[in-house]
């Protein structure tokens, strides 16, 4: 996949990929409006909404009610590093939820590609290029 990222002023910075168009900007204390997102946050709502697809894909297949389910994700940070330490994913059912398939979820939200992405990273390769 190929995105081009170009900045549309201020402190936004925008991914455009296939017929998308990810806006970011930072908060006013950072230099930005606060109109969208940051970079790092849409980083973490990828965590999320990554397990919560794998969460949806397994209740679907199995014909279980999604209605009460939902995700509630926390960054705790590492300390004196400013830097992620450890992120908590809980996921919330409905009492009625059999309990037979918690574990199951648990599993399924673990499949999560973004999350398989950090535990085994890739390789950045930076560079600048002339542009003819």
């Amino acid at each position: 996949m190929e995105m081009v990222i170009d900045f549309p002023g201020g402190a936004r910075v925008d991914a455009h990929f296939g017929p998308y168009t990810v806006m970011t900007d930072q908060p006013p204390q950072g230099g930005g409006e606060g109109s969208a997102p940051t970079p790092f946050a849409l980083f973490q709502a990828s965590l999320g909404t990554c397990a919560g697809i794998y969460v949806l894909g397994f209740c679907r297949q199995r014909g279980l009610p999604t209605e009460g389910i939902r995700l509630t994700q926390r960054t705790v940070p590492e300390p004196g590093t400013g830097m992620v330490g450890r992120i908590e994913l809980d996921i919330e059912v409905p009492p009625g939820f059999p309990e037979k398939y918690h574990e199951a979820l648990v599993r399924a939200a673990s499949q999560c590609a973004v999350k398989k992405h950090l535990e085994h990273p890739p390789a950045f390769d930076v560079r600048t290029v002339v542009k003819a």
